[in-house]
């Protein structure tokens, strides 16, 4: 029974009005009954005090009678064999004596609370976000069971913290925001480390890990600021390698604008893996032209000829065969250097050594030399017919049989049994015939001191027959390198194979049990797999030793996903689809977050090598216009002091940035360097202009008020007019209507003159509207510049009034007498002035009535 009940229970039973119930409340006796009525008791107290206060008797009506029914049941059967009504007897009897029940409530609102307490879990308490601090701590969380025959254990019990959320007015930093000789106390309620623009991060002490302590101790006072690279390596040469991909990518991709009017790059289909590869020499065998001619290889379109054969079937199995044969090429060039250094490493090895490193790198041409120049002929005619028929390979495993029956092979060499042993289709474990003494011979394994790409190899070429697809021999290579029966190698990364004296001192340390697969590797699983999708692929570990480098998986996913339309991100919302006009397939439409997520990811990095139109252009490959614009219109704020023409002029002409976003960061950059007319101009050829206006009247209008230039003020404010601008009419406008004023006034005064004392008709109607307008511009003038501490503000806003006052006066002499303006920027000369200039008009009237 939760509190609601509680307090609804003693209510009930006071209504109920019948003799059984009566009985039920006078038996109800036991100690489990009292602990209760005691709880009750405390809250109907709790309910008595508060009806007490808001009504006396009112509050007794409310909670006394089910206290009464349960502390003497004779009550109300008394009052019905007298004939009383039994509520007015209670009543009257509530208001005259104590009741039992109200002293122990009294005596047990003294006692010290019990021990025991109730731990109340709720699903009300379930929400997404929790603090512990709160309450949540106590919550239960929703668990699953895979069927009923799994039972769940009991939640552990989980303590709330000892400590609580505090209100900002309740803090001790409030007010200490300022307090630049403690950084810590000043910063403590809305310091947080995080990332800012180019990699840089704003913290106090030293940063370490969770597991490491710091060098020193940590001073409050002094803020430090860290740029962390994001790339490894030399920043010159990671932007040498992003130029090159991105000018390729930027030359096959159209640059539109979207259903909003952001603009937003659209790559072309054309842009494939083998386009990528033309951008590199065929010399080169580096990690990442290797990647990309493993893409060509697994995933770009091949015309194989096949449009003559009629079978589908047919066509498929050959495509297939011949895509094998593609990744069996690129493979044999991709394992060479790995091989060449392991035969410049035993130059003075023996033959069947030689033999066993060419055929690792299927180099069988070369090993049949090798062999022939050892004059091991038949070995050397056996290795020609590589990889043979699956009755070549099983005449080859019946004659391993025989040497390990008859312990023949404890008197052949280890790398000539593993020679035989690929022959035979053998390439994780060959089996020896024990024995011991001289005849002993252990078991070899073959893939040992390989790296994975030949283990892959030998799996490839030597160990599945002919006709096995892709996925199978990547099945047969993952499940023993998985299951670790074998010497077969990990896939590692490319920089952990033969890591540099560089890499070895890389700042970036991963967790030991964390070891990320080769991109190779991965991109091999992403062919065999349907399964697999891009987020399971895409990990910066596989590419390079920094955690922060997206430069790769970015392409991967422009060229996999958004080109070749052949895997994706496992986050995308394929709820939305679109058929496009000119394709029969329907592209899907749907948002991806973490494909913007690695697209700002990779624009961070273009962004610290100070690549800033190549960030740009990532940047538009955001999928929501909305965060595209934000995205860009933020990175160009940051970067607003390298937005030379040069650079103007490729964003705007290649990338179509409109001009108004280059102005705005221009803007905005002038703004914080403190040169205000320069952002005024920028903003206004922006169109934003209320940030204009709040410029100029702020910042210019008082400096040409002071140095009494009207014809500025009129040029800062006319560009407004009937323009859509915030508080116009009450801000921006009235430096109008005071130049207006301080125009036309001594012209009306001269024809006041020169008319003695008369104007025509038209003249004296715009006079009359002076001397009502104007006292009304006198008096929200402390408004329109409102900053009391600026002492700018406070000496425009004098020479205004002092100026308006004093042309009016001389006008209308009494027009500011009768507005009865109450303002603090009236000085001594103008209050006499316009004391005066009231006596002396009461005068002249006096005079004209006499």
């Amino acid at each position: 029974m939760d509190e609601d009940e509680l307090r609804v229970a003693p209510r009930r039973r006071a209504h109920a009005t019948s003799d059984e119930e009566d009985s039920e409340l006078e038996e109800d006796t036991d100690d489990d009954e009292e602990e209760d009525e005691e709880e009750e008791g405390e809250e109907e107290g709790d309910s008595e005090d508060e009806d007490e206060d808001e009504g006396g008797q009112r509050g007794r009506r409310v909670a006394q009678p089910a206290q009464a029914q349960r502390g003497d049941p004779t009550i109300i059967p008394w009052a019905r064999e007298i004939g009383v009504d039994p509520q007015k007897m209670h009543v009257m009897q509530t208001s005259l004596f104590r009741m039992p029940e109200e002293e122990r409530a009294l005596k047990a609102l003294n006692e010290p609370p019990s021990r025991r307490r109730l731990l109340i879990t709720s699903s009300s308490l379930s929400r997404k976000h929790s603090r512990d601090s709160e309450g949540d701590g106590l919550r239960a969380d929703s668990r699953q069971r895979a069927s009923f025959a799994h039972d769940i254990d009991p939640e552990p019990y989980r303590p709330s913290r000892k400590y609580a959320r505090v209100e900002s007015s309740a803090s001790a930093f409030v007010g200490r925001e300022n307090a630049y000789v403690d950084a810590g106390l000043a910063l403590g309620r809305s310091f947080r480390v995080g990332w800012g623009p180019g990699g840089r991060l704003v913290h106090l002490g030293e940063l370490c890990g969770p597991h490491s302590s710091p060098k020193s101790s940590a001073n409050a006072s002094t803020v430090k600021l860290t740029t962390v690279p994001l790339i490894a390596g030399a920043a010159a040469d990671a932007s040498a390698q992003s130029s090159r991909l991105l000018n390729h990518h930027l030359s096959n991709t159209v640059i539109e604008e979207d259903a909003d009017g952001i603009p937003f790059a659209n790559p072309s289909r054309h842009l494939n893996f083998a386009s990528f590869v033309s951008q590199f020499p065929s010399t080169d065998q580096s990690f990442e032209p290797t990647l990309f001619r493993l893409g060509h290889a697994l995933f770009d379109t091949i015309d194989f000829h096949l449009d003559s054969i009629p079978d589908v079937n047919v066509r498929q199995r050959v495509a297939d065969i011949r895509r094998k044969a593609e990744l069996s090429k690129w493979l044999k060039v991709a394992v060479s250097s790995a091989m060449e250094a392991d035969l410049r490493a035993q130059l003075d090895a023996k033959w069947h050594s030689t033999v066993f490193t060419l055929l690792s790198g299927y180099q069988v041409e070369r090993a049949c030399d090798a062999a022939s120049d050892s004059r091991n002929v038949k070995l050397a005619s056996l290795i020609a017919q590589v990889p043979g028929d699956a009755e070549f390979r099983a005449d080859l495993q019946d004659q391993l049989t025989i040497w390990r029956e008859q312990r023949i092979d404890a008197h052949i060499g280890e790398n000539t049994r593993k020679i035989y042993a690929l022959l035979a289709g053998v390439v994780d474990t060959l089996q020896g015939s024990g024995g011991s003494g001289v005849e002993h011979c252990p078991d070899v394994d073959l893939a040992k001191g390989l790296d994975w790409k030949r283990a892959f190899g030998l799996q490839l070429w030597f160990g599945m027959p002919m006709d096995a697809s892709i996925a199978e021999v990547f099945r047969a290579y993952d499940g023993l390198w998985q299951e670790g029966l074998s010497s077969v190698p990990s896939p590692v990364p490319w920089y952990a194979e033969r890591p540099s004296p560089e890499q070895t001192a890389s700042q970036w340390n991963k967790p030991p049990n964390a070891q990320p697969p080769d991109a190779l590797y991965s991109l091999i699983k992403l062919f065999a797999d349907p399964a697999c999708n891009l987020s399971m692929i895409l990990s910066s570990f596989s590419f390079s030793p920094s955690p922060a480098d997206y430069r790769l998986p970015w392409h991967l996913y422009i060229i996999l996903s958004r080109c070749l339309r052949i895997r994706d991100l496992a986050d995308r919302d394929t709820s939305i689809r679109r058929s496009d006009e000119d394709s029969d397939e329907d592209d899907v439409e749907g948002h991806s977050p973490s494909a913007d997520l690695l697209a700002n990811s990779y624009a961070s990095q273009l962004e610290q090598m100070g690549m800033i139109q190549e960030a740009v252009f990532v940047l538009l490959h955001l999928e929501g216009s909305a965060g595209r614009a934000k995205a860009v219109k933020e990175l160009l704020t940051r970067c607003a002091a390298k937005l030379d023409d040069w650079v103007t002029r490729g964003l705007v002409g290649s990338l179509k940035l409109p001009m108004a976003w280059i102005n705005e960061a221009k803007a905005v950059y002038a703004l914080d360097s403190g040169k205000f007319y320069d952002a005024y101009d920028l903003y206004v050829s922006a169109s934003l202009y209320d940030p204009a206006h709040d410029i100029a009247v702020l910042e210019l209008a008082p400096d040409a008020i002071i140095r009494q230039d009207l014809l500025l003020l009129r040029e800062l404010f006319e560009v407004f007019e009937g323009r859509s601008v915030n508080s116009w009419n009450e801000r921006g406008r009235v430096f109008l209507d005071y130049a207006h004023a301080l125009t036309r006034l001594p012209q009306l005064r001269e024809l006041l003159v020169q008319g003695d004392d008369t104007l025509p008709a038209d003249e004296a109607a715009e006079l009359d509207q002076f001397s009502r307008s104007v006292p009304k511009l006198i008096s929200i003038l402390p408004e329109v510049l409102p900053d009391r501490a600026n002492v700018r503000h406070n000496a425009a806003v004098a020479e205004m009034t002092n100026k308006l006052v004093y042309h009016l006066d001389r006008a209308r002499p009494l027009a500011i007498a009768q507005a009865q303006i109450r303002t603090p920027f009236f000085g001594d000369a103008t209050r006499m002035r316009n004391i005066h200039s009231t006596m002396y008009e009461k005068f002249l009237r006096t005079v004209e009535v006499a």
